[in-house]
C-alpha cells in the first residue's frame, strides 16, 4: 500500500504496530508513533479520524485505556454493504504502513463520578464503552452495568475479555442469532429513572429503541454515541436548498451529502464532533422550511427551530439557517 499523506483532519502520521481479529468479521489495529514518542492523550469515550488506504476518511473510537501513551487501538467490522472504508482499512491496511490519523476528539464523554452508569453496547459499538470500563480499573468501586447485544459468539469483540473474573456480575452478553423474537428486553433495566448515567452507542435501531425506552428520563442522563456518519441515505431523499439568513447565499445540498458537509465545500467554518446526530455540537438556528430531523439529540419542542446540521435533511425544497 502507497503511504497516505495526512492533510488537515488528520495531522499525525502514525504507524500501524499491530493487527489481529477481534472476532469475525472485525479487525483490531494498533498505532503508535513512528519514533515510539507519546501520543496525544485522550479521554474515555474519544474517537479519531483515520484515512483508510482508498482515501475516505472515518471515525473509530479508541478502545484502550486512556491512562495509555504510547498507541491508539480501534476495533472495525468490516461492512461490504458500507462505501468502502471499512474493507478498505480491514482488506489493504497491514502491519508497518504509515497511516494519517487525527487528533482524539470526544463527543460521548463519561461523566465523573456518576454514581452509578448503565452501559448499553451493540455489536461494534462496544468499543468506546470497552475504553470507558477499562478506564475504572480492576481496584475501582464505580458501581456499573455493562449489556451487550451481538448476534453470536463468533461475531462478539473482546469476548473473552468481559468474561473474566473480574467482571462477573457487571457484563450481561446477549446473543439473538439474527431472530428479533430473540431480542433482549432493556423496560426492565430502563423502567425506572435514578442516579445513573445511560450511555448506549450501537446499531440506530437499538439507539431508537434505548431512547424511546428512556423519554421519562433526564435527557442529561442519556448519552448516544453513533458511527453513522452523515447519516444513513433513504430511498425517498431528494436534493434540497439550504439558504444562509445571513448573506443570503444557497447551496444545494445533494442525496448522500449532509448539510454540514455542503457548507464546509463553500468555506464556511461550523463547528461539529460527532457528526453522526448524537453530540449536539452542531445544533443550528432554523428560521424556516421544515426539517427531516434524524438525531438523536433535539426534544419536542426544539424541532420547530433547531437543526442538527450533521444528519438532518429537508422536507420542504429549502431550509433557511442562521449559522
Amino acid at each position: 500500500m502507497a503511504n497516505l499523506q495526512p492533510h488537515a483532519d488528520t495531522p499525525m502520521l502514525l504507524r500501524i504496530a499491530r493487527i489481529h481479529d477481534a472476532a469475525q468479521g472485525i479487525r483490531s489495529l494498533e498505532f503508535e508513533q513512528p519514533d515510539g514518542s507519546e501520543l496525544p492523550p485522550f479521554t474515555p469515550g474519544s474517537h479519531i479520524k483515520v484515512q483508510v488506504p482508498n482515501g475516505l476518511l472515518r471515525k473509530y473510537s479508541l478502545c484502550n485505556d486512556a491512562s495509555e501513551r504510547h498507541r491508539y487501538v480501534i476495533a472495525v467490522k468490516r461492512d461490504a454493504q458500507g462505501q468502502g472504508g471499512s474493507m478498505s482499512l480491514c482488506d489493504d491496511a497491514k502491519e508497518g504502513d504509515l497511516i494519517p490519523v487525527g487528533v482524539p476528539d470526544n463527543a460521548f464523554a463519561l461523566v465523573d463520578n456518576a454514581k452509578a452508569y448503565v452501559f448499553i453496547a451493540g455489536g461494534i459499538g462496544i468499543t468506546p464503552i470497552l475504553s470507558m470500563i477499562r478506564s475504572f480499573g480492576e481496584l475501582s468501586n464505580a458501581k456499573w452495568k455493562l449489556y451487550y447485544f451481538t448476534r453470536s459468539p463468533e461475531t462478539t469483540a473482546f469476548l473473552k475479555e468481559l468474561q473474566a473474573p473480574e467482571f462477573k456480575g457487571k457484563v450481561k452478553i446477549h446473543h439473538d442469532f439474527g431472530d428479533p423474537a430473540k431480542a433482549f428486553d432493556l423496560w426492565p433495566v430502563l423502567e425506572r429513572p435514578g442516579d445513573t448515567h445511560v450511555y448506549c452507542c450501537g446499531p440506530r435501531g437499538l439507539m431508537e429503541a434505548v431512547r424511546d425506552m428512556s423519554g421519562h428520563w433526564p435527557a442529561t442522563k442519556m448519552h448516544f454515541e453513533s458511527f453513522n456518519e452523515g447519516g444513513e441515505v433513504r430511498a425517498d431523499d431528494k436534493p434540497f436548498d439550504v439558504v444562509l439568513k445571513g448573506t443570503g447565499k444557497r447551496f444545494q445540498v445533494p442525496v448522500g451529502v449532509s448539510i454540514l458537509n455542503v457548507l464546509r465545500q463553500h468555506g464556511c467554518n461550523v463547528p461539529s464532533s460527532c457528526e453522526s446526530g448524537t453530540c449536539g455540537t452542531c445544533r443550528t438556528t432554523l428560521v424556516s422550511g421544515e426539517a427531516d430531523h434524524r438525531d438523536m439529540v433535539l426534544l419536542p419542542e426544539d424541532l420547530a427551530h433547531q437543526v442538527m446540521i450533521c444528519v438532518s435533511r429537508a422536507k420542504s425544497t429549502e431550509l433557511v439557517i442562521d449559522l
